[in-house]
């Protein structure tokens, strides 16, 4: 399977969505860096994206909001937070 923008952006998605936990998250990335297939077009991005995603399980990284907001926009997304009640 071709990795995208898109397809990384859905991830940093699902964990924020709490959809999947962290370690699947890091499980993904460092899948994606060593088996995975980059869209040509856009594995400049892509790699370091990914790179980062693949240590958020190391303390000294970890993955903040802010963190999360910076790789999107670097993938060229924007998160929105949406309220509502339980």
């Amino acid at each position: 399977m071709i990795i995208t923008k898109q397809t990384v952006a859905e991830k940093i998605a699902a964990y924020l969505h709490h959809e999947i936990t962290p370690a699947q998250l890091v499980d993904w990335a460092e899948n994606a860096i060593m088996d995975g297939e980059l869209a040509e077009r856009d594995a400049e991005t892509l790699s370091p994206v990914i790179a980062r995603l693949g240590v958020a399980d190391v303390r000294a990284f970890g993955l903040a909001w802010e963190d999360c907001e910076e790789l999107l926009r670097k993938l060229g997304f924007s998160p929105r937070v949406e309220v509502v009640a339980f």
